[in-house]
């Protein structure tokens, strides 16, 4: 990144918005219901660093709501700079309009329209040796699914995969939970039939989480390639899952809670892999 953070002014592709009533606006605020993204073909992404990992990724953005007075640093205008030379209408607006599209109860004032994420099973490509996944499946909180994606990318996983979807990823609420690594992550959606097949036809290690399972989760091989498997907040896995898993583990509990957070017991299992990985290289290194 070069230059000032303002050495570039911020882009005007249209008068400054100040109708909550116009149709712009409108559009904007029917995209928080996932039957309005799903017919009108857009997403909503809010944010500073939300957006930036957006763009970075090279997800394609469509328009780009600005409001300079609910900016938060002084980085901002450079970031608009940077989404209008990637192509993105700016639209500038008044503070009482933002905050009518915006999601977030600080909105930082930027807020963009853009594609959704859609990938399947064969979009996705993870190495022959050594992958690193998380199958999150019927995982219904939205935020849930975000901080899934986000332990994911810090582990270094190479894909999400969602199964029978009970939320949308493309929730304003993934995006604001993954902190924008929904666009870093691949993320795919599959039934778990498909995705069970998939796994099973390129040699990947099935762990799945239940507090029922009979081994610890420290017991488990993840050296090699492996798929992490949570399941629902409520019910966790499906038989689908419990019975298709090489195997299956749990997290020890020591007080009266019988299990984790669908997205803590993900982030323990996935640095569990990235721990074991790391001791069998060292391994490799220091052996005559």
């Amino acid at each position: 990144m070069t230059g000032t953070p303002h050495s570039e002014p911020t882009p005007r592709a249209s008068p400054r918005i100040a109708s909550l009533a116009n149709p712009r606006v409108k559009r904007a605020v029917k995209l928080r219901r996932r039957s309005h993204r799903d017919e009108l073909n857009l997403m909503l992404i809010e944010g500073y660093r939300e957006l930036k990992r957006a763009l970075e990724a090279g997800h394609p953005l469509e328009e780009l709501f600005v409001c300079e007075e609910l900016f938060q640093g002084a980085n901002e205008p450079e970031l608009v700079a940077r989404c209008a030379g990637a192509g993105a209408a700016v639209t500038r607006c008044t503070a009482p309009v933002f905050r009518k599209m915006a999601y977030r109860d600080r909105p930082e004032g930027l807020l963009a329209l853009a594609p959704p994420v859609r990938r399947g099973l064969a979009d996705l490509n993870v190495p022959a040796e050594g992958a690193l996944l998380v199958i999150a499946e019927a995982v219904e909180k939205p935020g849930n699914l975000g901080t899934i994606l986000r332990s994911a990318d810090a582990a270094g996983a190479h894909a999400v995969v969602v199964c029978d979807r009970c939320t949308d990823v493309n929730n304003p609420n993934v995006v604001r939970a993954s902190i924008g690594t929904l666009f870093t992550v691949p993320v795919a959606e599959a039934a778990s039939d498909a995705t069970l097949r998939w796994l099973r036809e390129r040699g990947i290690r099935i762990v799945g989480a239940s507090p029922h399972a009979g081994r610890d989760y420290t017991d488990a091989d993840m050296t090699g390639g492996t798929a992490i498997v949570v399941g629902a907040e409520q019910y966790g896995l499906t038989a689908t899952w419990l019975e298709g898993a090489d195997c299956a583990v749990r997290i020890p509990m020591r007080g009266r809670a019988d299990s984790l957070n669908v997205a803590a017991a993900a982030t323990i299992l996935l640095f569990e892999a990235v721990r074991q990985r790391r001791e069998a290289a060292r391994n490799r290194r220091t052996r005559p």
